[in-house]
C-alpha cells in the first residue's frame, strides 16, 4: 500500500471514530512523524480528506478535522432518507437470487443480534453487520452513481453515529429494523423495503437528534475545541 494510501486510511479511522475529534490540528509536521511517511504523501491524504469533507482548512490553523453539528445532521438525513430508501427499492429489484438468499439469511443473522444487543453487548459485531448490510445493497442495486453518492454520505454519518451513543434498547429495535430491510430485499418486494428503510431512517434521525437537544449542545463541537477528549 503506498505511503499516502495508508496514511489516508489511518487517519479517516481515526477521524471516524473520534480519536481524531471536530477541531482536532492535522499539522503537516505532526502527522508525517506520527505515522512515519515524508510531508508529500501526507499532503496528499490530507487533500483527500478534505475532498471527502471530513477536513478543512481552519484561519492561522492550517487543516483540521471538520466540524460537526445537529444542524448538519438535519441536511445529511434529508439526503440519506432519498437515497438509502431508493437503494434498498433497487436491490430488491434487480437481486439476484443468489443475492436474495443472502439477504435472507442477513436478516437471521440480524433478528439474532437483537436480543444479544437489547442485554448490552458490545455492538461492534452489528456494526460489522450494518456494513455488510450497506455493502450488498450497493452490489444489489447496480447503479454505481448512486452507490458513488452514498459513499461520502455514509462518511459524515458514521460520524454521527458517536452522537448518539450506545443505547441497548435502540441498538435493538436498529436490528430489527435492518432485519425487516433485510428480509424485504431478499423477499424482492421493492416497496416493503423502500418503506421499512425509511422507518428505520426516521427513528435513527428522531432518536440522533433528542439525544443531541437533551444534552443542550445545537452545535456540538467547534474547531476551537478540538483538543478537549
Amino acid at each position: 500500500m503506498r505511503a499516502s494510501e495508508r496514511a489516508y486510511q489511518t487517519l479517516r479511522a481515526e477521524i471516524l471514530d473520534w480519536s481524531l475529534p471536530p477541531g482536532a490540528g492535522l499539522g503537516e509536521v505532526e502527522q508525517a512523524e506520527r505515522l512515519g511517511i515524508s510531508r508529500t504523501p501526507l499532503r496528499e491524504a490530507l487533500s483527500r480528506l478534505v475532498a471527502d469533507g471530513l477536513a478543512e482548512q481552519a484561519p492561522g490553523r492550517g487543516i483540521v478535522v471538520a466540524d460537526l453539528s445537529l444542524e448538519q445532521a438535519d441536511q445529511l438525513f434529508d439526503l440519506r432518507i432519498a437515497l438509502e430508501s431508493l437503494l434498498a427499492r433497487r436491490a430488491a429489484q434487480r437481486a439476484t437470487p443468489e443475492a436474495a438468499e443472502r439477504f435472507t439469511v442477513l436478516a437471521g443473522r440480524f433478528q439474532e443480534a437483537e436480543t444479544a444487543l437489547r442485554g448490552g453487548t458490545d455492538p461492534a459485531d452489528y456494526y460489522a453487520m450494518t456494513a455488510e448490510l450497506d455493502s450488498r445493497l450497493d452490489e444489489a442495486a447496480a447503479n454505481p452513481y448512486l452507490v458513488s453518492t452514498l459513499r461520502t454520505l455514509r462518511l459524515h454519518l458514521a460520524r454521527l453515529r458517536r452522537l448518539a451513543a450506545d443505547d441497548p434498547a435502540r441498538l435493538a429495535a436498529s436490528a430489527a429494523e435492518h432485519a425487516d430491510i433485510a428480509d424485504a430485499v431478499g423477499s424482492g418486494a421493492a416497496d416493503l423495503a423502500e418503506a421499512t428503510t425509511r422507518v428505520h431512517l426516521h427513528h435513527a434521525f428522531h432518536h440522533l437528534t433528542r439525544r443531541g437537544r437533551a444534552e443542550e449542545t445545537p452545535t456540538l463541537l467547534t474547531p476551537t475545541e478540538g483538543d478537549r477528549p
